[in-house]
């Protein structure tokens, strides 16, 4: 596809790196002339300088010939504009970063009147990830399938379960028919495992399972948590409000520490349920006065990534509280990839999937076996991605077991009429299921790319 970014910043680059690697024809647009220089020196796509909601700089990125305009600017006015411009102009797709609140509750409006084919919070997005994770607090990981009615989660084995040394094959019979093993992360090895491998204490296990089915799959192998119960968030972005309503819907506590007052005051008049404290998220004092030690959970998600993993570090010091942490640069990741800090959160990242799996959906919309949900784990290495089966589909109306897939690939979870499916070899694939795979393979954009 012919892609026009507009906004060259993280998320803009983290985009065309990603959509460049799949092979896409990309064009960045940006009025920064030192960012795109080094945006285009470093990734094989076209920079072009300028406003993006100029019809002429559009006109210079291609417009006429774009499939898809991408606006991701730090304004969502220009990003909105810019969409209708292309529009109007190209007659392409158009997606578009909207990240105020107060836009977002007439999403739907915006949408239809400007014909976005897609709108991306990824502030929305990055605290419902959030809320999942506390949702089941014993899991490293939460994602969701088939509008929330399958999970993939992410546990490691405890010492003496009942996992340890049990084969694949195995766990039908000794502890759940409804649990399929997708993903095992063993020292620095990744496997997608057959019937026949062997768990061990201490292997990082993803799991695909229906929602009524973690807690007692969890309590089956060893894992017990209490339900999350108070929250404490550091910071008062609009991250943290978007989890402080998730929360508060959840009959969760909430308490804010934000340190500037205006904005202390705007979210005790916009979320009265929570608690705001106006002060310093690095400051013992404050911290210990405010109870973080009896925390449950603690998010840190203020616009410092430092702040975010000094406080991280200390909650994990004097407290049990399960620990989210934002991170906005790349480069700092791998900085504290070995440190204690809890669940990493990058609204980036997060971003990118959304686009992403609409990009790939649009590729195979020929044969109706689009891409519904994506999900990059172990650092990009995995990807697990939920499809709706089109009648044309080669593996449609067949067993598994007569399904030559490719290697280190797995069909881990049919969701079809309302029941969730954990997939044996004579399960059959039938048109509309929701089919979830997992696999290690690159440009799986249909679920028929999974065939051999």
């Amino acid at each position: 596809m012919n892609i026009i970014i507009a906004g060259c910043g993280k998320v803009g680059c983290a985009l065309a790196e990603q959509l460049n690697n799949e092979g896409h024809e990309v064009s960045v647009i940006d009025t920064n002339t030192q960012i795109l220089q080094e945006a285009t020196a470093r990734l094989d796509i076209m920079g072009v300088e300028g406003n993006c909601t100029s019809y002429k700089v559009q006109k210079e990125a291609g417009i006429d010939e774009a499939d898809l305009m991408i606006a991701v600017t730090n304004r969502d006015e220009i990003n909105m504009l810019a969409c209708l411009i292309a529009k109007k102009t190209g007659n392409c797709h158009t997606i578009a970063r909207v990240r105020n609140p107060e836009y977002y509750q007439e999403i739907s409006y915006i949408k239809e009147e400007l014909g976005l084919s897609m709108s991306v919070n990824p502030e929305l997005a990055a605290a419902a990830e959030i809320a999942r994770l506390i949702q089941v607090p014993s899991a490293l990981e939460v994602d969701t399938f088939a509008k929330g009615r399958v999970s993939l989660i992410k546990i490691q084995i405890p010492e003496k379960s009942i996992l340890n040394q049990l084969s694949v094959r195995d766990m039908a019979d000794k502890v759940s028919q409804k649990v399929l093993i997708c993903i095992v992360e063993r020292e620095k090895e990744i496997i997608i495992p057959s019937g026949n491998f062997v768990l061990q204490s201490g292997d990082y296990i993803s799991v695909t399972i229906a929602m009524s089915e973690i807690n007692r799959f969890l309590n089956k192998i060893g894992i017990h948590a209490k339900p999350i119960r108070n929250v404490m968030i550091a910071g008062g972005g609009t991250i943290s409000y978007y989890l402080a309503k998730l929360l508060l819907a959840s009959k969760v506590n909430v308490k804010i520490v934000e340190h500037n007052v205006d904005r202390c005051a705007t979210l005790s008049e916009l979320l009265p349920e929570a608690m705001v404290i106006h002060g310093d998220v690095t400051e013992r004092e404050l911290l210990m006065e405010e109870n973080i030690q009896e925390a449950d959970a603690v998010a840190a998600l203020t616009n410092s990534d430092e702040e975010n993993v000094l406080l991280s570090l200390f909650a994990n010091k004097v407290s049990k509280a399960k620990r989210m942490v934002k991170i906005t640069r790349t480069s700092f990741m791998e900085v504290i990839d070995e440190m204690p800090v809890g669940h990493i959160i990058s609204p980036k990242n997060i971003t990118a999937e959304y686009i992403i799996r609409y990009v790939r959906s649009r590729q195979n919309s020929f044969d109706s076996s689009n891409v519904e949900t994506l999900y990059r784990l172990v650092d990009g290495k995995v990807e697990v991605l939920e499809f709706i089966v089109g009648s044309n589909a080669r593996i449609a109306n067949k067993e598994i077991n007569q399904i030559d897939t490719k290697d280190n690939t797995l069909i881990c979870s049919i969701y079809r009429n309302g029941k969730v499916i954990t997939p044996t070899g004579k399960d059959k694939i039938k048109p509309k299921d929701s089919v979830i795979v997992v696999t290690t393979q690159k440009g799986i954009n249909g679920i028929d790319d999974i065939v051999k």
